[in-house]
């Protein structure tokens, strides 16, 4: 199941861009361009598991649909706000905003910034797609073509790191930092190389990691 994104921003500009990003990292998104507009969809009792909130809306305040979130659903909130604005940003944070992002901005670093926070409520993505390679976070499985595949817990577990890090270059010190073998101990350097050799052999044609010499691997 894909997670529901609102969207509530006042450019188009901003909104098709973002749309566009967070569809291809299988989110599911409700985009809003006023107050009002937001205001009708929360009252419709559509649920989400995460808002992302201009502040400066042409009827309202984005700190004012924060509220409404809070307290309706406890939902997840990151605000945009331009640079001018970071001061406003801080009734935001004590009203229970989870982050903000200034514009301009990156959308690779708003997506890591959605991850941490989804990270950090508990509201991990359910599902996560990326070519022929699906994995269901909920249940632990793997599907490759449509196959569902066996990996050790330790191969599931570097493989969704790297899918959950799309478009980003994870380093092997990353991985190293992160992973640790059943019996509890520290994985070294060599054995990680054997263990995406396992992963990759797994995957066969539907491989979808790359390997950044020297540095670690990406998945685009």
């Amino acid at each position: 199941m894909k997670l529901k994104v609102l969207l509530v921003e006042d450019s188009p500009m901003i909104v098709k861009g973002l749309v566009y990003t967070l569809e291809q990292e299988q989110f599911d998104v409700t985009s809003a361009m006023s107050y009002a507009m937001a205001e009708d969809i929360i009252y419709e009792g559509k649920d989400f598991d995460l808002a992302i909130l201009d502040i400066m809306l042409p009827d309202g305040d984005g700190r004012e649909v924060c509220r409404i979130l809070k307290e309706e659903r406890d939902v997840p909130v990151i605000f945009l706000t331009a640079k001018d604005e970071e001061n406003d940003v801080v009734q935001g944070l004590d009203m229970g905003a989870d982050d903000y992002i200034v514009k301009p901005f990156r959308n690779r670093e708003l997506i890591s910034r959605i991850n941490n926070v989804m990270r950090r409520t508990g509201k991990t993505q359910k599902m996560i797609t990326v070519g022929d390679v699906s994995v269901d976070t909920e249940a632990d499985r793997v599907m490759v073509k449509g196959q569902e595949v066996t990996f050790t817990a330790l191969e599931y577990k570097i493989l969704l790191m790297l899918l959950q890090n799309r478009g980003r270059t994870v380093t092997r010190e990353q991985i190293l930092d992160k992973i640790w073998d059943m019996a509890g101990n520290f994985v070294e350097d060599n054995t990680l190389t054997v263990y995406i050799k396992r992963i990759r052999k797994k995957l066969g044609e539907a491989d979808v990691i790359k390997t950044v010499k020297g540095v670690g691997y990406r998945v685009e």
